[in-house]
């Protein structure tokens, strides 16, 4: 991988800072009245999900960092791994730890597409796509009427999340979720 020079630093570019990870979240150029002019840039660590930000001099250069957002297909979990398969044609496969799934682990369907990250070629996280349809296997039964202002219910979906719905929604409906909030959306319109 290559190497960026700190003023040449965007947005969303990857980095290896101490030996991990990490990606860019902002950069910031600074010109002191007085001395050298400076980098400020926030930096997220891929690997822990740590935030900090570190200073760089204008002209230092820093190596890149070997990581691939791929749109890949989850197939199936074995209890140790979650399985997925590369949408490129190449059908890939690359099996994740529960660290590198971590919270998108309640929004996995079978045959739904997600952002995996590969760090040297293995999985270094997931993220599943902003609207995710699931259907409701457990709830307080519904009551006619009730408009979606009327109040809410838990509600348990097919992969185990428990979000909050209008008092309408009944066991087997299907539910568009927004997976960056866990927030109810509508009903599933289907495809």
């Amino acid at each position: 991988m290559g190497s960026y020079s700190a003023s040449d630093i965007r947005n969303g570019n990857k980095l290896m800072i101490d030996g991990d990870p990490c990606a860019v979240l902002d950069n910031e150029h600074v010109r002191p009245g007085k001395g050298q002019a400076f980098n400020r840039i926030k930096l997220r660590n891929l690997k822990s999900g740590r935030v900090w930000e570190r200073t760089f001099k204008s002209g230092d250069s820093i190596e890149g960092a070997d990581v691939m957002d791929t749109d890949m297909e989850y197939l199936y979990t074995d209890g140790e791994f979650y399985h997925f398969m590369a949408t490129d044609g190449s059908f890939e496969q690359h099996g994740a730890d529960a660290t590198a799934v971590g919270d998108a682990v309640k929004w996995l369907k079978e045959q739904e597409t997600y952002i995996v990250t590969l760090y040297n070629g293995a999985p270094l996280a997931v993220t599943p796509p902003n609207f995710i349809e699931l259907e409701v296997t457990e709830t307080d039964p519904g009551l006619k009427g009730d408009t979606a202002n009327g109040g809410s219910k838990p509600a348990t979906l097919t992969t185990g999340a428990m979000v909050r719905v209008p008092l309408f929604i009944n066991i087997g409906e299907v539910l568009r979720i927004d997976t960056r909030t866990g927030e109810y959306v509508s009903r599933a319109t289907g495809k």
